[in-house]
């Protein structure tokens, strides 16, 4: 099956990285297997087919904790979709499930060179993303 669309280009369009003070690094350095790793994808589209696809990691303490550091990456790729996909559904699919199988390790990797730039080496994020059964659950209904 060929893909039904093409990355013409992808690009970081924003990222933050913050750790307030030293108490919150050294707390953070400490607890940070415990942060939770959220995503966001988001969509618009532009002229002749082409679609802006952002697609926002975030890794951050869901605690009441004082001391949190906050990550995050916003990822954008530009794809031109196929004349042929004229359906809501097909569109939809190629935006939440194809382009990110096909970004996200790239994605992931860039993220967690950030996380060890910021002075948080050795992280690894040991659940990977299954976009296909995240849009699944998203239609299921």
């Amino acid at each position: 099956m060929s893909e039904k669309f093409k990355i013409l280009t992808q690009f970081i369009k924003d990222m933050s990285s913050e750790t307030p003070n030293v108490e919150t690094y050294l707390y953070v350095k400490e607890y940070l297997k415990k942060y939770s790793l959220n995503i966001e994808i988001s969509s618009k589209p532009l002229k002749n087919r082409l679609i802006d696809v952002n697609t926002k990691l975030m890794y951050k303490d869901n605690t009441e904790s004082k001391n949190k550091a906050y990550f995050e990456i916003n990822y954008t790729s530009i794809i031109k979709v196929d004349d042929e996909v004229k359906d809501k559904k097909s569109i939809e699919k190629i935006i939440l499930c194809d382009v990110q199988n096909k970004i996200y390790p790239n994605l992931e990797k860039i993220f967690l060179n950030i996380l060890t730039d910021s002075g948080y080496p050795g992280i690894k994020i040991e659940k990977k993303i299954d976009f296909e059964e995240l849009y699944k659950k998203r239609f299921a209904q």
